[in-house]
């Protein structure tokens, strides 16, 4: 889902962006994953969205959203920072979105046989047309309608978009305040 906020904060190792970027994909223990590197990036993938859950800035986004919304306001949440993220790329990386991407795919897809089968079958997906299109609130829309439709239960999730349009200052404000502490977080656990 977030997925470009995970490969913006996995630093350098490949392997680490590699089982960052799996993370969402990966259940239960981590025992038996290799390589090392690998495992340290699931790792950092569940830190991280569990320091996101603890984080004032991220939780006022998630109750700003409207109820209706229920346990999906943090998905929400986390799509609409990769929004952001990408809108203001050039603030946070000196190494332009595109090219980025580019390498960070090179990467994963240099690791395939290491990718759980369902990511496999969906990386040209996030690297030709997702990641792209998060920079306009209409790309979030349609991720968010897209991602509806693979839920097999009704959800809310393809309204989405309307929320990030009306809350954008707000939402925009706590995402400025998010990323520092996430990438301070993320940088100490890598250290």
């Amino acid at each position: 889902m977030n997925y470009l906020f995970h490969l913006f904060l996995s630093g350098p190792d490949p392997e680490v962006i590699t089982g960052n970027f799996m993370g969402d994909f990966v259940k239960g223990r981590l025992d038996g994953l290799t390589p090392a590197g690998v495992r340290r990036g699931v790792e950092l993938h569940r830190r991280i969205d569990s320091f996101a859950r603890d984080d004032e800035s991220f939780n006022r986004s998630r109750l700003r959203i409207a109820q209706g919304f229920g346990l999906y306001r943090g998905v929400l949440v986390d799509l609409f920072y990769d929004h952001f993220l990408a809108l203001y790329w050039s603030r946070y990386s000196p190494e332009p979105l595109e090219p980025y991407l580019a390498r960070t795919r090179r990467i994963v897809e240099s690791r395939h046989a290491l990718l759980p089968e369902r990511l496999r079958e969906i990386v040209p997906l996030i690297f030709d047309d997702l990641l792209p299109s998060y920079r306009d609130p209409e790309g979030i829309g349609r991720a968010l309608m897209r991602m509806s439709r693979r839920i097999p239960r009704e959800n809310p999730l393809a309204a989405g978009g309307t929320e990030l349009i009306r809350l954008y200052g707000e939402l925009e404000e706590d995402f400025q305040c998010f990323l520092p502490a996430a990438r301070r977080f993320s940088d100490d656990f890598l250290a």
